[in-house]
C-alpha cells in the first residue's frame, strides 16, 4: 500500500514557483490590490490572479473585499502546520535574489503612488472639504467619537439626565452611568430609550429619581459629572453644586453645558426656567465656593439651524485636597 504523501511536499510544491515567491514577500509586508500587484512585479493580471488563487486556497494568503477591488495579505503567524518555518526558511532566500530587491523598489513607488492620489484630492477639495464630509456624514459626526477618550472604568453622573440621550451616548465608552432626575416621567422616556441598547450596554446605566440639590449618590461615588441644561431650572445652582462636587472623588471631572445669558424673559413662563442663563463670573464663584478648581468658561460654536440662546461648556476638577465645606455634607446615598 503506497504511503501517504505528506503535507509538506505540497507546500513545497507551492513555494517551488518563483513568482509565488515574490508575491508572497510583497504581501507578508503589504495588504494590495491586483493591480498593485502587476505594477510591482511587471507581470499581466491574468498572470497575477492565477497565482494568487492557487495560494490563497493553499492557506497562504488571506483576502477581502474593498469596494470593487479585492486586497490580499499574508499572515505569517497564522500560517498552519509546516508552512511557517517552511516560509522563513524559503523567504531568507527569496528576498535576497536581485528580482525580490527590484521588485521591493517599484513597490514603493506604488505606495507613494497612493500617496500621491491622495494629497491630490485634499489639494482640490480643501475648499470644499468640509461641506462634501457634511454630506456624507452630517453635522458633527466626528462628536460622538470623540467620546472615545473617555476612561472605560469611569463610572460617571448623568445629573439632570431627562431622556438619557447623554447617558445612551456614554454607555459604549464608560464603565458605568448613574443618570439622575427629579421627574418619573423623564425617567420612563430614559428607560425606553435605554431598551434600544445592546443588553450589556444597557446594563451598564442605573437610572435613580431624586433632586440635584440632594443626589441618591454616595460621597465620592463618581469619576465625572455631566450636567447638561441643568442648572438653570435650580433655585440656587451653588448650593447644587456643592452637592455634585460631593459626589465626585478628589480630582474627579464636571462638565456643564447651559445658556449664557439672554433676555427670552417668556422661557420662564413656557418651560420654568429660573435662570436666563448663567454669567461665566457667577459660575466661576460657584464652582469654587464648591470645591472645585481649574475651572474654565467656554461658548460653544453656534448652530446655525438652532433657535434658542448661544451655548457654553464649563469643565472643572473636584479638588484633591480636603475642604471643610465638602466634609461637612450629608452622605445621600
Amino acid at each position: 500500500m503506497a504511503s501517504e504523501r505528506p503535507l509538506i511536499l505540497d507546500r513545497m510544491s507551492t513555494l517551488a514557483d518563483p513568482t509565488r515567491g515574490r508575491l508572497l514577500s510583497l504581501l507578508e509586508r503589504r495588504e494590495l490590490a491586483v493591480t498593485e500587484l502587476c505594477s510591482a512585479l511587471q507581470l499581466p493580471q491574468s498572470t497575477v490572479s492565477r497565482h494568487l488563487k492557487l495560494l490563497v486556497d493553499d492557506g497562504w494568503l488571506l483576502s477581502r473585499r474593498d469596494g470593487t477591488s479585492r486586497l490580499y495579505r499574508m499572515e505569517p503567524e497564522q500560517l498552519a502546520g509546516a508552512a511557517r518555518p517552511l516560509w522563513q526558511l524559503a523567504r531568507e532566500q527569496v528576498g535576497h535574489t536581485a528580482v525580490a530587491k527590484q521588485d521591493y523598489s517599484r513597490l514603493r513607488s506604488v505606495l507613494a503612488s497612493r500617496r500621491t492620489r491622495s494629497r491630490e484630492f485634499f489639494s482640490s477639495a480643501a475648499g470644499q472639504w468640509d461641506k462634501l464630509r457634511r454630506e456624507l456624514f452630517g453635522v458633527h459626526s466626528e462628536v460622538p467619537a470623540l467620546l472615545g477618550l473617555l476612561d472605560s472604568d469611569w463610572t460617571v453622573g448623568d445629573l439632570g439626565c431627562g431622556t438619557g440621550r447623554v447617558a445612551t451616548a456614554l454607555a459604549p465608552f464608560v464603565g458605568r452611568i448613574v443618570a439622575v432626575d427629579s421627574s418619573a416621567q423623564m425617567l420612563e422616556a430614559a428607560r425606553q430609550r435605554l431598551a434600544a441598547l445592546d443588553g450589556p450596554l444597557a446594563g451598564r446605566v442605573e437610572l435613580r429619581q431624586g433632586e440635584l440639590e440632594a443626589l441618591p449618590l454616595a460621597t465620592a461615588e463618581l469619576d465625572a459629572a455631566v450636567l447638561l441644561l441643568v442648572l438653570h431650572h435650580i433655585v440656587d445652582p451653588g448650593e447644587a453644586l456643592v452637592e455634585v462636587a460631593r459626589t465626585l472623588k478628589p480630582g474627579g471631572r464636571l462638565l456643564i453645558v447651559d445658556m449664557a445669558p439672554h433676555e427670552r424673559e417668556e422661557y420662564r413662563h413656557e418651560m420654568g426656567h429660573l435662570w436666563l442663563g448663567l454669567p461665566a463670573e457667577r459660575l466661576d464663584s460657584w464652582l469654587s465656593t464648591a470645591g472645585f478648581e481649574a475651572a474654565q468658561v467656554r461658548p460653544l460654536p453656534p448652530d446655525p439651524q438652532a433657535k434658542g440662546p448661544a451655548l457654553f461648556a464649563a469643565t472643572a476638577r473636584r479638588k484633591r485636597t480636603n475642604d471643610t465645606t465638602l466634609s461637612s455634607q450629608t452622605d445621600h446615598h
